[in-house]
């Protein structure tokens, strides 16, 4: 066109030519490359290693919280969120220095200053210390770089597989550290829960020693984001926003159903919450294998659709273990899909010299949905029936699948 610039042409035609490369047929059995899978396997095994110090607080800092001094319920909900806030926050820049110094340096500090902020929680005696910890954790925001550096490392026809492989760690590191955290804290206390949330930031430092050569990106020049906010982008952004939210508010009910409607006591949830999980990986695993297209219509729709239906199968049918468990085979099941084929869709149709500010804005709608998702959960639970936030996140499921169109993703 005349009056543009080359660049800009070049970038139109890159982005252009990945759609196509979206929409086009491609040869089933593509396997991975050995550097593919090292790079993944590190990758995968460094965000599983962090995220279980964070996972491992989960069922039982509220409860040490409200013992510490100075304690109102406002302070100790601040405590427990706090770490979301500044990774929503962080996410974008981040992201964006490591387009332009690299992945590496950006995951060692941020490791870094998640190691710094376990520790001052580690040293707290007040809860005004545990929220500073909190927030510093938070700002070592390094979930959008983790995602780009495996972009960086794989090819487009095994991303979502290499995605997959990365959510489905840190969900394996979640189901360990809801067993494993109440029991540590009950033998050490919960101060050493943070001190070994520490220690596993540093054994996820010398980690990274173990990645192949991995090429870097081209540098950006420009600290323009402009780009990290296309149209198909902030689409993608807003599904996982939703995807977020729906999981977030399912958690602040489902726990209370599991109690009240099946009297399962609070020590056996993990037990359903696994089980349901691994025969999810009936319906995840097929879904995966047959997204040769990066997260393609017509099975993003269909996971769409398997979580609209676990949430009103909750809603109707959650006063028996049969259809509750049968409804979080479901869940499990496309949240899994969802959670390995937005981000890589995403990374395919991303500039690459902003790939990771890109992922930084995808990021941080992850973690503002999950924010959002707490709020919502809250507000409806209010008059102790479960089934009303399971009604609304369906709700939720079915703005998403009426924006994205069953059978089909629109073409930018």
């Amino acid at each position: 066109m005349k009056g543009e610039q080359p660049a800009n042409i070049r970038r139109r035609a890159s982005a252009a030519q990945r759609n196509d490369a979206l929409d086009s047929e491609k040869p089933d059995g593509i396997a991975m490359l050995a550097d593919e899978r090292r790079s993944v396997g590190v990758v995968a095994l460094i965000a599983m290693i962090r995220m279980f110090g964070l996972f491992a607080l989960l069922p039982v800092l509220s409860l040490y919280a409200a013992d510490l001094r100075d304690a109102t319920p406002l302070l100790i909900g601040l405590a427990v969120g706090a770490y979301g806030l500044t990774q929503a926050g962080f996410q974008i820049p981040l992201g964006a220095l490591s387009d332009r110094i690299g992945r590496i340096p950006v995951i060692i500090g941020g490791l870094a200053i998640f190691a710094a902020g376990s520790v001052v929680a580690g040293l707290s005696e007040s809860i005004y210390g545990i929220i500073a910890g909190r927030l510093l954790q938070g700002a070592g925001a390094i979930s959008a770089t983790l995602s780009a550096l495996i972009t960086d490392a794989t090819r487009e026809d095994v991303r979502t597989r290499s995605m997959a492989v990365f959510g489905v760690g840190i969900g394996a590191s979640f189901m360990v550290a809801m067993v494993a955290g109440p029991l540590i804290a009950a033998r050490f206390g919960v101060p050493s829960l943070f001190w070994v949330a520490a220690a596993l930031a540093f054994v996820a430092a010398l980690l990274l020693r173990l990645l192949p050569h991995i090429p870097k990106p081209e540098a950006n020049r420009s600290w323009s984001l402009t780009p990290a906010f296309r149209v198909d982008l902030l689409r993608l952004d807003f599904y996982v926003f939703l995807l977020h939210a729906i999981m977030t508010a399912t958690f602040v009910a489902l726990p209370f159903l599991l109690t009240d409607s099946l009297d399962l006591e609070l020590t056996d949830h993990w037990k359903m919450y696994v089980g349901a999980l691994l025969a999810s990986l009936i319906i995840t695993i097929p879904l995966i294998l047959s997204d040769h297209h990066q997260g393609r219509g017509r099975l993003i729709g269909l996971a769409v659709a398997m979580v609209i239906a676990a949430q009103l199968v909750l809603t109707f049918f959650g006063f028996s273990v049969v259809p509750v468990f049968l409804a979080l085979v479901l869940y499990f099941g496309g949240f899994n899909f969802l959670e390995a084929g937005l981000p890589a869709r995403l990374s395919v149709l991303a500039d690459d010299e902003v790939r990771g500010a890109s992922l930084g804005v995808f990021s941080s709608a992850q973690f503002l949905g999950a924010f959002v998702g707490g709020l919502i959960g809250g507000r409806f639970l209010g008059q102790g029936r479960p089934a009303d936030v399971f009604f609304v996140c369906a709700l939720m499921g079915g703005i998403w699948l009426a924006l994205q169109g069953f059978g089909r993703f629109r073409r930018e």
